[in-house]
């Protein structure tokens, strides 16, 4: 999956100054040249002073040694200049040269506010120019509906220097600009994804010449992008609370019983999820759902309430009531009022409303289910709905103004929906939409992106267990398991496995854990907690000791001034034996990886690795399925779904990634998705992909029913020859591999979906192989450290760290030429080049601004840019802090992406299997990329 910068990088030149730039570079040359001369200086002028006839002239030429040394213009040099002519010495020649350099950085520093006012203006009024550009207009409608409303009037204003409010905006604005030019975070038009496959050549792969790499092919966008928007699903998640909240609404309503309820002895066992509403008012929120074992006594009219419903699920609110005040003898009151606390406590549910993570459409798939109540009330308010949904249809399609106008009335519509059920106090979240912009397909020939990327990350992989924060905690839980059950043994109970691991050991794990520091004393990665004495654990820390120890001996052995290091196979190699204990599975990954063409040196820039199946694709997946329904069709456990994957990158993905993932199966073992529940967010959206679904206790499914695999299906053994912990179905009589295909991070997902996930591939992994080595002598409060590569692959990239104080402070009255070379002056110093990306992290304590806006996400800079330095000096403004300055890597030389409008800065989504995986389905490998 490509995923493409909205806006070319030649957006971004129109704000640059390079007059601005020439004029402080030759300032700072003439500052060197001057400098230098002033030291030559110091011995031949003290010369002069004996040699003068009176006190007046040794007065003088002391006063213009003072001043050589201060870098200041002396006031009376005529008498010395011509002492030093009447010398042998070269006092003469180096005071002229002096002068002469200090007259022109005079004149240099006399003209830089009027260079960089003009220039300032010039790119003022480029940047309300790109403001109404597309790709970067429609993006802000949804990223800051705020910024947008104001932006018209900021357009058609001058270019003059703005007040406090106006330089607010203009850095906003700036900030959007580069996440649209020089940034790929998928969001609406400011980036978009394009499928793509790797094109095999008929005789295979060709092996090219030894120790030549081969030139990165250029990939070439061309074609219009297509938005694709869906409500957010908050809105609905709302408005099925307000049914639910009327008792008149609620009787037409068909209950359940929550999923994976049992009988323990006079009790019945279930799992009671709880629910916390996200911040509305936030850009991005969801709801969290947690989990918890409860158990209620067997009560003569709970026990007919759950035999009335084995025997007719999804029986309406008020038919149970009947039933139940029937059976009981209680009055209708008292029976709705024993239901309506059984929905309290969770063991009754009314899932009839709840948005499905497969649903491609949730607001059309809401009014279907208020369509199928067939009742008056729901069927009025699946018509109220029909004007939201056109709002959705013909959003895509609109202009500026027209998506404009139907945001507005869609939340108009929605707070009226809400009003007319009854909400005393409506409100909608800050995100109405979400959109997501399809580019054209791509394609590119296999052979230069695989010997380029396939082996170094082949090689990578054997370290890469190093960095997965989530490894001690599977580790945790096998050694949980094995004093419980033994080497060998096996649970039966999933779910009181689940509830004893969190209760004994895992909960407190966890708070212990988050409380750890993240780094030792020496800087390295501290102990992990190793409650149980796990030997794999105990390897892990090894492992990281050795790493540590590798690259501490790299760091000390580097030449001077070295910009590269190599992290050599025999490193990786030495890491990886001391992994040996772990347990080897099965262990796909996706990789995020940045191209940099280069003659003679092509890199590949590693930004970020997932473990797990599918991770690039899921989210993107109602962009490309060509069918209108595809994505809410259930995979069929026949072993039939996704049996055309070449049908083109665009067209039929959906179906290719099933057939992939039904290829890509373990022997003995099936893929099931763990959904965690029904959608709070859109980010868990996504096309049905596995042909089988874990339902957890609690949960509903709109899986086919032998697609569905119950939890007290599920049994846990360990495998004392592979040494690991196995999920398999009873029914199935076969491993269950879960896949969690959502785009939330594990750690938010309840309980029992998160444990679940520890007998998956899943994983996260940031390499950070920096990590215990000490950085060398600082200068200036800065320290620095190369690229770190494994063959063409980049693990780092250049960068600079600089603590409180360490950058230049703005100075009472300094002008803006003065700040804006002050700032070169340090860049110089550094040796940064002119483009780079920033991370703010504000320093703990009473001083720092922990959370201020902007901390700790890249920012990129352009020091070309008087306009991005100012925007530097505020985000730099909230506090102390220390500053990690990264290379752009790639430059925008190297870039490898290209459109009618330029080049693109772009990121590259690819997925690898193990060579034995990969070799049971061929076909799929040419079409999918996998390696």
């Amino acid at each position: 999956m490509l995923r493409a910068a909205g806006l070319p990088i030649e957006a971004v030149h129109g704000l640059r100054g390079p007059r601005t730039r020439r004029w402080a570079d030759q300032l700072l040359d003439e500052e060197e040249r001057l400098a230098g001369l002033g030291a030559r200086l110091g011995e031949p002028l003290a010369a002069l002073v004996p040699a003068a006839p009176d006190e007046r002239l040794r007065r003088q030429v002391l006063a213009v040694r003072r001043a050589v040394f201060n870098h200041r213009p002396p006031r009376d040099v005529s008498d010395v200049l011509a002492l030093a002519a009447r010398s042998d010495g070269p006092a003469h020649r180096l005071l002229t040269d002096w002068l002469n350099t200090r007259h022109r950085l005079t004149a240099l520093q006399a003209r830089g506010e009027a260079v960089l006012a003009d220039e300032l203006m010039g790119s003022r009024t480029e940047l309300r120019r790109l403001a109404g550009l597309p790709a970067l207009r429609l993006g802000l409608l949804l990223a800051s509906p705020t910024l947008d409303g104001k932006l018209d009037a900021f357009i058609a204003g001058p270019a003059t220097a703005p007040d406090k409010r106006g330089r607010k905006m203009e850095r906003s604005l700036l900030s959007y600009l580069y996440r649209t030019a020089c940034k790929t975070s998928p969001f609406s038009t400011l980036t978009t994804v394009s499928p793509g496959v790797f094109r095999l050549p008929p005789d295979g792969m060709p092996a090219g010449p030894v120790g030549q790499l081969p030139a990165i092919p250029e990939v070439l966008l061309d074609g219009e992008p297509a938005g694709h928007v869906r409500l957010n699903v908050v809105v609905l998640s709302r408005l099925a609370e307000l049914v639910a909240a009327d008792p008149e609404r609620r009787r037409d309503l068909p209950l359940t019983v929550a999923s994976g309820w049992a009988l323990d002895e006079d009790r019945v066992r279930y799992v009671r999820r709880s629910v916390t509403a996200g911040d509305d008012s936030a850009a991005v929120s969801f709801d969290a759902a947690q989990d918890r074992l409860f158990f209620l006594r067997l009560s003569g009219a709970l026990e007919q309430v759950l035999e009335l419903l084995r025997a007719a699920p999804l029986l309406r609110y008020r038919e149970l009531a009947a039933l139940l005040a029937t059976g009981t003898g209680a009055g209708p009151v008292e029976a709705e009022q024993y239901l309506t606390a059984l929905l309290d406590l969770g063991i009754l549910q009314l899932p009839w409303l709840a948005t499905d993570v497969h649903s491609r459409d949730p607001l059309r798939s809401f009014q279907r289910a208020l369509h199928d109540l067939d009742r008056p009330w729901a069927g009025a308010l699946a018509d109220r709905l029909d004007g939201p949904a056109r709002c959705l249809a013909g959003y895509p399609t609109a202009d500026t103004t027209g998506r404009r106008s139907l945001l507005a009335g869609l939340r108009r519509d929605l707070l009226d929906v809400q009003r007319a059920l009854g909400a005393p106090e409506p409100s909608l979240p800050q995100t109405l939409l979400y959109e997501d912009v399809a580019g054209p397909p791509v394609a590119a020939d296999a052979g230069p992106w695989a010997r380029l990327a396939a082996g170094p990350l082949e090689s990578l992989t054997r370290i890469l267990p190093l960095f997965d924060v989530a490894l001690a905690q599977r580790l945790t839980l096998k050694g949980f398991f094995l004093v419980r059950y033994g080497r060998g043994g096996r649970c039966e109970d999933l779910l009181k496995l689940v509830h004893d691991f969190h209760e004994d050991i895992f909960n407190q794990y966890l708070q212990f854990t988050s409380r750890r520091p993240a780094t030792g004393p020496d800087g390295a990665h501290p102990p992990e907690e190793n409650w149980l004495g796990m030997p794999e654990i105990t390897a892990l820390d090894r492992a990281r000791s050795e790493l540590t120890v590798r690259m501490a001996a790299l760091w000390e052995g580097r030449a001077a001034g070295a910009e590269e290091l190599e992290l050599d196979d025999a490193t990786v190699a030495a890491v990886g034996a001391e992994l040996a204990p772990l347990p080897k599975g099965f262990e796909p990954y996706s990789h995020f990886l940045q191209l940099a063409r280069r003659d003679g040196d092509p890199l590949v820039v590693l930004n970020n690795s997932y473990g797990g199946l599918c991770f690039p694709f899921t989210r993107f997946t109602h962009c490309f399925d060509p069918a209108e329904d595809a994505a809410t069709e259930p995979a069929e456990p026949t072993g039939t779904a996704g049996d055309a994957p070449g049908a083109g990158p665009a067209a039929g993905l959906v179906a290719g990634l099933r057939g992939t993932l039904r290829d890509l199966q373990p022997a003995g073992s099936v893929f099931a998705e763990v959904t965690a529940g029904a959608a709070t967010t859109n980010l868990n959206l996504h096309a049905r992909l596995t042909e089988f679904e874990i339902v957890c206790p609690g949960e509903t499914s709109t899986a086919p029913s032998a697609a569905r695999i119950q939890l007290d299906d599920l049994y846990v053994e360990h495998d004392p020859a592979a040494d690991r912990l196995v999920l398999r179905s009873r029914r199935l009589r076969r491993e269950v591999v879960p896949l969690y295909l959502g785009y939330l991070v594990p750690m938010v997902l309840p309980e029992i979906p998160r444990t679940l996930l520890l007998f998956s591939p899943t994983s996260r992994v940031t390499p950070d192989a920096w990590r215990g080595v000490p950085a060398g002598p600082a200068d200036g409060g800065v320290t620095h450290r190369p690229r770190l590569r494994h063959g063409s692959l980049v693990l780092h990239r250049r960068s600079w760290s600089a603590g409180p104080g360490a950058l230049p402070e703005p100075r009472p009255g300094e002008g803006e030429a003065a700040r804006y070379l002050a700032w070169q002056r340090w860049r110089r110093r550094h040796r940064l080049p002119a483009q780079v990306f920033a991370r703010v992290r504000p320093e703990p304590g009473p001083g720092g601004a922990a959370g201020w806006q902007g901390a700790g996400k890249p920012q990129y800079v352009d020091f070309d840019s008087p306009l991005s330095v100012t925007a530097l000096d505020a985000l730099l403004a909230g506090g102390p802090a220390r500053v990690l300055l990264e290379e752009m890597l790639p430059g925008e030389q190297a870039l490898h992406v290209r459109s009618p409008l330029g080049r693109h800065v772009a990121e590259l989504a690819v997925e690898t299997v193990p060579r034995a995986a990969a070799a049971a389905a061929p076909e799929q490998q040419g079409a999918h990329g996998h390696d």
